[in-house]
């Protein structure tokens, strides 16, 4: 039994990222939410003071450290941070490249990081969407990357259209030329060469010279179809 006149109220500790309420009085839980840091560098030879001390200054009481090039899609210390804030939570990075190696990415993980109430901080940038500026200039910066992603949309298909008119050929180049085709046809007509000494000598695989001689072509669909008629 408490003593008269101490207030009593119930808190909840998190360990290895899960919560656990200790009930010492008839309070609702405190929420604590906190600061979690990741920092990254590319090498194992460099060095991620800088960052760790940035993100200890902006006070971070969790820090995920990782050495990995921003290219590698396995980064395990980053979804260990991920999977470790939760709601009320803010992640904090010292810039926003080493969170996503593209603005796309970025956006896309600081949106399922919102949908889950977690903030995001990037220092260098001063970027803050605990506040409703931060939040607002990152919008700003989605509404960018979807600009970007139509133009280049926009520019791909009038580049195709233009090749079309002009009558360039689109997609992967044949595997063999025509002449080639014609050369594989004359020398199996005249014997003595195998199908892969032909492909050796045109310089394809067995299978391709398979693939372009033994199947009919156009003309010989056609020139069929007349003799059939």
């Amino acid at each position: 039994m408490l003593p008269s006149g101490k207030k009593v109220f119930r808190v909840a500790y998190r360990f290895g990222g899960k919560q656990k309420d200790y009930t010492i009085g008839p309070y609702p839980a405190v929420s604590l939410s906190m600061k979690v840091g990741y920092a990254r560098v590319s090498t194992e030879d460099q060095s991620n003071e800088m960052q760790i001390a940035a993100l200890k200054g902006a006070g971070c009481q969790m820090i995920f450290e990782e050495s990995a090039s921003g290219a590698q899609r396995d980064r395990p210390k980053l979804q260990d941070a991920l999977q470790y804030v939760r709601e009320g939570d803010v992640l904090v990075v010292w810039k926003m490249d080493l969170l996503a190696r593209s603005l796309r990415t970025l956006i896309e993980t600081v949106e399922l990081l919102g949908e889950r109430d977690i903030s995001f901080i990037s220092l260098t940038e001063d970027i803050n969407t605990t506040t409703a500026g931060g939040k607002l200039v990152f919008h700003v910066f989605g509404a960018l990357a979807e600009y970007e992603r139509a133009l280049i949309g926009e520019r791909t298909r009038s580049g195709l259209a233009n090749a079309k008119a002009k009558g360039i050929r689109l997609g992967r180049p044949t595997a063999m030329t025509g002449n080639q085709i014609e050369m594989a046809k004359k020398l199996k007509s005249a014997g003595g060469h195998s199908m892969q000494a032909i492909a050796d000598q045109l310089g394809v695989s067995r299978s391709t010279l398979y693939r372009f001689v033994m199947r009919p072509q156009p003309e010989s669909i056609q020139i069929a179809k007349m003799v059939g008629s």
